[in-house]
C-alpha cells in the first residue's frame, strides 16, 4: 500500500500502522473513562464519598474530550495537514463549558459538606479506583508518547500531556481516599473534591484553547 507522495510502500504501512495505533489508545481511553466514570459515580453516591462522585463526573468529560481526540487523530490519518474542523472546536467548547460547571458544582457541593460537617461513609472504594487508574494512565501516557513521536504529531503528544492531568487526579483520589480511612476526618474528602474541581477547571480552560486554535498542555498554555 502507498500513499501519493511518498516513494517507500514499507514507510508508508509503518504509518498507517501508527496512526490505527494511536486510533486504538484513543479508543480505549473513551471505553475506560466510560466504565470508570459509572463505577465511581455509583459507589461516590453509594458510599456518600464527594470526592469519588466529582472524579466519576470527570471521567464522563474526559470522554467527550476523547472522542474529540479520536476524530482528530482519523482526520490526521487521511489529511495530516487539515485544520482541526467545526466538529472538532465545538466538541472542545462543549467539553469546556461542561469542565467549568463539573468545576463550579464540586466547589459548592464541597463547601457545604465542609459547613454541615458530612462524612462519608468510606472512601476504601476511591482507594481501590485510584490505584487502578493510576497505572491505567501511566500505561496510556507511555504509549501516546511513544506514538505520538513515531508521528511526530503534536496533537498525539498533547493529548498524552493532558493524560497526565488524569493521572494527577488519580493520585488525588487516591490521597483523599486514604487520608478518610487513615484519620476519618470528613473534610479531606471535600478538601479532596475541591482539588479536583481545579484541575477541572484547568482542564475547561485548555479546552477552550485549543478550540482556538491555541498549542496547549496540561502543565503550561502558549500560543502557537
Amino acid at each position: 500500500m502507498e500513499i501519493p507522495g511518498t516513494s517507500s510502500p514499507k514507510v508508508t504501512q509503518t504509518k498507517l500502522n501508527q496512526y490505527k495505533r494511536a486510533s486504538l489508545l484513543a479508543q480505549i481511553t473513551i471505553f475506560y473513562n466510560l466504565i470508570e466514570g459509572m463505577v465511581s459515580v455509583f459507589f461516590g453516591v453509594t458510599d456518600e464519598t464527594l470526592s469519588l462522585f466529582g472524579f466519576g463526573i470527570d471521567s464522563f468529560v474526559e470522554v467527550l474530550s476523547g472522542i474529540g481526540i479520536w476524530n482528530m487523530v482519523r482526520r490526521m490519518r487521511h489529511n495530516p495537514e487539515a485544520n482541526p474542523g467545526p466538529f472538532e472546536k465545538k466538541a472542545l467548547q462543549i467539553t469546556g463549558t461542561a469542565f467549568y460547571i463539573l468545576a463550579v458544582g464540586l466547589v459548592v457541593t464541597a463547601g457545604i459538606s465542609l459547613y454541615q460537617g458530612h462524612r462519608p461513609e468510606t472512601t476504601f472504594w476511591g482507594i481501590v479506583i485510584g490505584v487502578i487508574s493510576i497505572f491505567t494512565m501511566w500505561a496510556l501516557i507511555h504509549f501516546k508518547v511513544k506514538v505520538g513521536r513515531q508521528l511526530d504529531s503534536d496533537a498525539i503528544l498533547e493529548d498524552a500531556n493532558c493524560t497526565k492531568a488524569c493521572l494527577y487526579l488519580s493520585f488525588t483520589l487516591l490521597l483523599a481516599s486514604l487520608g478518610f480511612e487513615l484519620t476519618g476526618i470528613g473534610g479531606i474528602d471535600s478538601i479532596g473534591a475541591v482539588l479536583i474541581a481545579i484541575f477541572s477547571f484547568r482542564e475547561g480552560r485548555e479546552s477552550f484553547e485549543k478550540s482556538r486554535g491555541e498549542s496547549c498542555s496540561c502543565d503550561h498554555c502558549e500560543r502557537s
